[in-house]
């Protein structure tokens, strides 16, 4: 029970929600770049939200299924197809033995997920199956996928078993079939190639000088190409502080927006470091985080300040959201 790799796209890796628990021993947390989309994907082909599947980026893979499966593409899109035929986004899919997923032109994002019912059963190192490319932990051998590979795939869930005698009903030959249920637009975040994402004030937002706050909220940033998955650095207006400091490195996090020597900000994504020394402007909300991992290279970002109160508002309601499609799922399934 397997997926094979017939081309391994430009870049695809085993990605789950991030190993938790040793970032005290200086191993990063790591995990999908937009977590909502890896989340949303597990749900609808019912596996644990936490469960493995894989991050394409940008140029999509071919894949051969290997035996009868549920799949679910979410995030950004990538032009996915099933035997030649377009297949939706945020849908549960039957893809029978022998059909082949393939990939075409970036429409919109740069990071798509697939999901597979019963995920992907690659070792388990330090409490996740996520890929850290740097040092070659976890994931598939500890690397992107290549040519020939053969991805295992563990043992489906009685949800998926329902959710696939649901679709079999409904299976067109060697397509498959398309569920009619899907995630509405109103739960996903607002994808756009040049959005705007809000921030609260990070640990050394005042010590900025007047002008260098105006510009970093009201102007807009550039991603440079020298951006990946430990942090997206932007160009733009300078940022200065008052007058020279000294700091000491202290704990950051996914979405810290710190500032080095050069005045232009950098925002650290899943492969951040475990603590920094540089200046924090600001922090990324938790759920705009989706909105910078959709962003391509050469695409301009707008920061906006908010509350920790609206911050918090902001994340409780999307949880409450991937809640209510959870339910909505088990319901199904009765």
């Amino acid at each position: 029970m397997s997926l094979f790799v017939n081309k391994p796209g430009l870049l695809t890796t085993v990605q789950d929600l991030g190993r938790f628990g040793v970032q005290k021993y200086g191993v990063i947390a790591g995990g999908a770049m937009d977590t909502f989309a890896l989340r949303m994907a597990n749900l609808l082909v019912g596996n644990e939200e936490t469960d493995a599947g894989l991050e394409i980026t940008m140029l999509g893979p071919d894949i051969l299924m290997e035996q009868t499966a549920l799949i679910s593409i979410c995030g950004g899109d990538l032009s996915p197809k099933l035997n030649g035929k377009p297949l939706p986004l945020w849908r549960t899919v039957l893809a029978p033995k022998g059909s082949r997923l393939s990939f075409g032109k970036l429409r919109q994002g740069c990071r798509a997920y697939l999901a597979v019912g019963g995920g992907l059963d690659v070792p388990v190192e330090m409490n996740s199956r996520t890929t850290y490319l740097r040092a070659g932990i976890g994931g598939f051998c500890g690397r992107a996928l290549r040519q020939g590979d053969r991805i295992p795939l563990g043992a489906a869930s009685l949800r998926c078993l329902n959710l696939m005698g649901l679709l079999a009903r409904e299976a067109d030959g060697d397509f498959g079939a398309v569920s009619h249920w899907s995630v509405t637009p109103g739960m996903l975040p607002p994808y756009s190639p040049n959005p705007t994402v809000r921030v609260i004030e990070g640990e050394e937002y005042g010590l900025f000088s007047e002008e260098s706050l105006r510009s970093f909220l009201n102007e807009w940033y550039d991603v440079l190409p020298q951006s990946d998955r430990m942090g997206y650095r932007f160009t733009g207006s300078k940022l200065t502080l008052r007058e020279k400091t000294e700091l000491i490195s202290s704990a950051v996090t996914f979405g810290t927006v710190q500032v080095p020597s050069d005045g232009y900000p950098i925002v650290l994504m899943a492969d951040r470091q475990t603590t920094g020394g540089y200046p924090k402007i600001a922090q990324v909300i938790t759920a705009d985080l989706p909105l910078l991992a959709q962003v391509n290279l050469g695409g301009h970002v707008r920061f906006r300040l908010i509350s920790l109160r609206e911050a918090q508002k902001q994340y409780v309601a999307r949880e409450r959201a991937i809640r209510t499609l959870r339910s909505g799922l088990e319901q199904l399934q009765k």
